[in-house]
C-alpha cells in the first residue's frame, strides 16, 4: 500500500512523518493478559503526568497545532490520542472494544500520537491520501455518526474519508473478524525516531497478543 501526504497538509506540516503497520492478526474479544499491561502502564503513567502536563507532550501539541492550522478547533474535536491520555489521567478506565484496539490505544498513550487502526481488507484500492477535510464531506465515525471533518486531517481511500485524528470511519473499523490490520501512527511532531518506535511498539504488542509475526512496517 501507499501512502501519499497531500501539499495542502505539508503546507501546514511540513515536519509531517509518519508510520505504517500492516499485519495479519487473530483478534480476539479480550485479552486478560494485555490488560494486567496496561493497568499497569496506566499505574506509572499517573505518576508522571497531569491532565494540563499533557498538552506540552510534543505529539500531542502538535496534533493540535495542526487542527488549528487546518481550521479545526482540537479542543471541541479532540484528538484521539489526547482524549485516551486525558481520560486515564482523570482516573477513569480505558473503553474496552477487542485485543487488537485495545493495545493500538495503549501505544497511542504510550507515545501520545492519534493511530488509526483500520481493518485494511475493508481500504478500497492501494493507495490512501492525506488530506483536509470538507465542508459537507460525508463520514461516519465509529461510535459518533456522522461527524463534521471540515478543516480535519484525513486519510482518504478511493472512496472517501477512512481515518482522522479524532475518529476512525465505521466503513473500515477493527472487529473481531479482522485478519489484516492497517495501523497508521500520525507524526504531526516530525520526530521520525519516536513515530518508528511507535510503530515497533505495535509490532511487539501484536506479537505478544494476535499471533501475528508483527508484519510490517512502511514509512512516509
Amino acid at each position: 500500500m501507499e501512502f501519499k501526504v497531500c501539499e495542502e497538509i505539508r503546507q501546514r506540516c511540513p515536519q509531517m512523518t509518519g508510520a505504517a503497520v500492516v499485519a495479519s492478526v487473530k483478534n480476539t474479544d479480550s485479552d486478560a493478559a494485555l490488560w494486567k499491561e496496561i493497568d499497569g502502564f496506566i499505574e506509572e503513567y499517573r505518576t508522571r503526568y497531569t491532565p494540563d502536563s499533557i498538552k506540552q507532550m510534543p505529539s500531542i501539541e502538535a496534533t493540535r497545532e495542526v487542527y488549528k492550522r487546518c481550521g479545526k478547533d482540537p479542543s471541541r474535536y479532540r484528538p484521539s490520542g489526547e482524549a485516551l491520555v486525558r481520560r486515564t489521567l482523570k482516573g477513569n478506565d480505558l473503553y474496552r472494544v477487542n485485543t487488537v484496539v485495545d493495545l493500538i490505544n495503549l501505544a497511542s498513550i504510550a507515545y501520545g500520537y492519534s493511530i488509526s487502526g483500520l481493518d485494511a481488507d475493508l481500504v478500497s484500492g492501494d493507495t490512501l491520501e492525506l488530506g483536509i477535510g470538507r465542508e459537507g464531506e460525508p463520514y461516519e465515525g465509529i461510535g459518533r455518526g456522522p461527524l463534521n471533518i471540515a478543516g480535519m486531517p484525513v486519510w482518504r481511500d478511493e472512496i472517501g474519508g477512512i481515518a482522522t485524528p479524532t475518529s476512525d470511519n465505521e466503513r473500515t473499523k477493527l472487529s473481531l473478524s479482522t485478519t489484516r490490520l492497517l495501523c497508521i501512527v500520525n507524526g504531526y511532531d516530525g520526530n521520525k525516531e519516536n513515530t518508528i518506535a511507535c510503530a515497533e511498539y505495535i509490532q511487539e504488542l501484536l506479537k505478544k497478543y494476535t499471533s501475528s509475526d508483527g508484519g510490517d512496517i512502511v514509512l512516509f
